[in-house]
């Protein structure tokens, strides 16, 4: 490690807050550190000239690939002219006014208005807040609960990390907060009943919505909050026929569905959303991520006709909306937007998402459907998960003390691939940017496959695994 680099971690373990990190082990030099420095394409650069290819487009992010001057050149371009003003009492910008058009003329039907902000998390919680007020000017004050699923996620703040349904993001803040449910996730993998069909399992996910929702008591249920394929908690399609399921239910007990696209919209899945992938017909979606492949941070409520309509009544009865974000409909984000929705258009990535995505599932299909140490190869588009089994026949988990989605990811590494170790099981996640070759892909699942044998030899070496 050369003096430099040396000199910034340390700075770096000193002054940082890291995210999703033990702080205790990276503050006190116990785990290691990694300086970004560049990244072209697929790959990104550190501080120490090492490249790796990026199998997670950062957090599922970077779609249309690392380096693009161009938008580099529409932000400053943009900078120069208007770097701020905000968007209270009517005012807007030019590339502001662009870009809604554009996103609503992407967006499924029925669509009507979009409100923005910085992250997919404060955007859930403008999600939250709408839903309330919207039950709150038709006279429904008790219908405010918000139902998500088992394993969701949407966020980490404290609306939006109770709306997650992930343990990790609980556990000792005190979440979730009362009014925030979770009901079964649409895991066909892990179903308890291995007779199920996947039309079958998805009736009964929407027959325990239902029991849900009586148990509560419809007029107490505001909004189902749903991944159209859930993400962190393990990169999991939904079964055959689950939103025409789900979608019956939600519309028998008057619930909202809020579909959050922060991973799926703008190409990921091959679609220009997930939304219109599986036909849910949402009222509410939410956006970031892929908005601006994140070259900066833009997020966005995209609010559906029947919903706004009813929170212009609410205004007309109670003056001025009373939600806004010093940073909403930023200019640079607006314009790193812009530039980023050009690129995909003209570069065709969404059609590159469908084709090389399906091109993507069949390799990893055709090179662990029949491995020992792989229970289950899933995915849709560029999204996909292989999830570890140490009795592939059972559907058996690993010890979790052995860590084998961990020590898989870390194997990867050491071949020059980020692949992530999915916070909530042994599973390895794959979302690679948009602009993906077939030659590309080819690199990712030969790596993986080299990963997963070296550290399945380690397993059998040591005795602590044996293949049935």
């Amino acid at each position: 490690m050369d003096n430099k680099t040396q000199r910034l971690l340390e700075m770096d373990r000193q002054r940082v807050f890291h995210a999703s990190t033990h702080l205790k082990q990276y503050a006190h030099g116990e785990l290691p550190g990694r300086i970004i420095s560049g990244g072209s394409g697929l790959r990104i650069t550190d501080s120490e000239g090492i490249e790796l290819i990026d199998g997670f487009a950062g957090l599922y992010c970077v779609n249309i690939g690392y380096g693009r001057t161009e938008m580099a050149d529409a932000i400053y371009q943009q900078a120069k002219q208007l770097a701020y003003y905000h968007t209270y009492v009517g005012h807007t910008n030019e590339a502001l006014v662009t870009l809604s058009d554009r996103i609503i003329n992407m967006a499924p039907e029925g669509m009507s208005k979009v409100y923005y902000g910085m992250s997919g998390s404060d955007a859930n919680e403008t999600q939250l807040k709408l839903v309330w007020y919207y039950n709150n000017v038709r006279g429904l004050p008790e219908k405010k609960k918000i139902i998500s699923r088992d394993r969701g996620y949407h966020g980490s703040s404290i609306a939006s990390g109770s709306m997650t349904g992930l343990p990790l993001f609980h556990a000792h803040f005190d979440l979730p907060l009362d009014r925030m449910k979770h009901t079964v996730a649409p895991y066909y993998y892990r179903r308890e009943d291995a007779s199920m069909s996947e039309l079958e399992f998805s009736q009964y996910c929407a027959d325990q919505l239902e029991a849900m929702i009586l148990e509560e008591g419809p007029d107490t249920v505001a909004a189902m909050i749903a991944e159209p394929v859930l993400g962190t908690g393990g990169i999991v399609p939904p079964p055959q026929g689950y939103w025409q399921a789900i979608r019956k239910v939600l519309d028998k007990y008057d619930v909202l569905l809020i579909a959050d696209e922060v991973v799926c919209g703008f190409g990921r899945l091959g679609s220009p959303f997930g939304s219109i992938h599986y036909d849910m017909q949402p009222d509410l979606i939410t956006i970031a991520k892929g908005l601006t492949s994140a070259y900066q941070p833009l997020s966005g409520v995209i609010v559906g006709n029947k919903v706004w309509s009813v929170l212009e009544q609410g205004t007309d009865e109670w003056g001025a909306i009373g939600h806004g974000y010093t940073y909403s409909g930023h200019p640079l984000g607006a314009a790193a937007a812009n530039c980023n929705l050009d690129i995909i258009e003209r570069e065709g990535l969404i059609e590159n998402a469908a084709q090389t995505g399906a091109y993507l599932q069949q390799r990893m299909a055709d090179t662990f459907a029949d491995h020992p140490l792989v229970g289950d190869t899933r995915g849709v588009g560029m999204l996909h998960a292989l999830e570890f089994s140490s009795d592939r026949s059972h559907r058996s988990l690993f010890d979790p003390n052995l860590k084998v989605g961990a020590q898989i990811s870390a194997a990867c590494l050491e071949q020059g691939l980020i692949a992530r170790a999915m916070p909530h099981g042994d599973i390895l996640g794959f979302a690679p940017p948009l602009v993906a070759t077939r030659n590309d892909i080819d690199t990712i699942v030969d790596k993986t496959h080299q990963a997963v044998n070296q550290v399945m030899d380690r397993l059998v070496t040591s005795k602590q695994w044996q293949a049935k």
